[in-house]
């Protein structure tokens, strides 16, 4: 009849065997606790290892360098951290001044400051300090235009903040150039004639020395017949304006 039958009934043919599926379970990855933190340990010693790397280049570079190198890098090191820690006193005294000016005094008094020191480095406004008198004297009349540029492009370079030459004011857009006729040289349109007088405010050692180095300006006003003398002032006062 068919119900006596001890055959066990065999899966349908769109059915998974149970077996199979637990054996492909077993090959599936599995990340564990564990294996995760050696990943993330294995990371974090890449970067240190990394960052050593870098490090011991930059000691090789220092390592490498001369004794003259060093020192100028040191130096340098040394003026920056003046530089910033003067700037830092400068803002935490007006930072205070602030706070505790309640009607903006402080603030008043601020403003007018940057004000007069902007129109001082303008050249709107005189301006009093120390610094040099530097004489161009041109027996021969051979100063032209250049040799009073040169003369001023070092005074800049030595720290020279105000200059004034002859009567005329020197801003960022002063010129010189070299009259027709001859007998002296323009500077920003109006006539200068020997003996140039130049007023600087700055550092009076610095700009001296600026002025006295081997082949420098003075050197080079000697070659050409003429001749520079400097000196250093504890008050320089200079009086011409620029056109604001």
């Amino acid at each position: 009849m068919g119900e006596g039958s001890g055959e066990p009934e065999s899966p349908s043919g769109g059915g998974e065997n149970p077996g199979a599926a637990g054996r492909k379970g077993l090959l599936r990855p599995r990340l564990n606790r564990g294996q995760l933190i050696v990943a993330v340990l294995c990371a974090v010693l890449g970067f240190a290892v990394a960052a050593q790397v870098r490090s011991n280049d930059k000691d090789t570079k220092f390592a490498t360098a001369r004794q003259d190198e060093l020192v100028g890098i040191l130096g340098d090191l040394s003026q920056r951290s003046d530089r910033l820690r003067s700037d830092i006193r400068d803002l935490d005294a007006t930072k205070s001044g602030l706070e505790h000016d309640a009607q903006g005094q402080a603030a008043l008094e601020d403003a007018r400051r940057r004000a007069t020191t902007y129109g001082i480095l303008a050249g709107t406004l005189p301006a009093t300090g120390p610094g040099i008198e530097l004489t161009i004297n041109d027996p021969q009349g051979r100063v032209r235009a250049a040799s009073l540029l040169d003369t001023l492009e070092e005074l800049r370079d030595a720290g020279a903040e105000v200059v004034q030459v002859g009567d005329v004011r020197v801003g960022v857009s002063t010129y010189f150039t070299d009259p027709s006729g001859g007998g002296g040289v323009m500077a920003d349109g109006h006539l200068l004639t020997p003996p140039y007088r130049f007023l600087v405010i700055g550092d009076p050692h610095t700009l001296a020395t600026a002025m006295n180095i081997p082949g420098g300006v003075l050197r080079t006003l000697h070659n050409s017949g003429a001749d520079g003398v400097v000196a250093q002032r504890e008050k320089i006062t200079v009086q011409a304006v620029r056109s604001p």
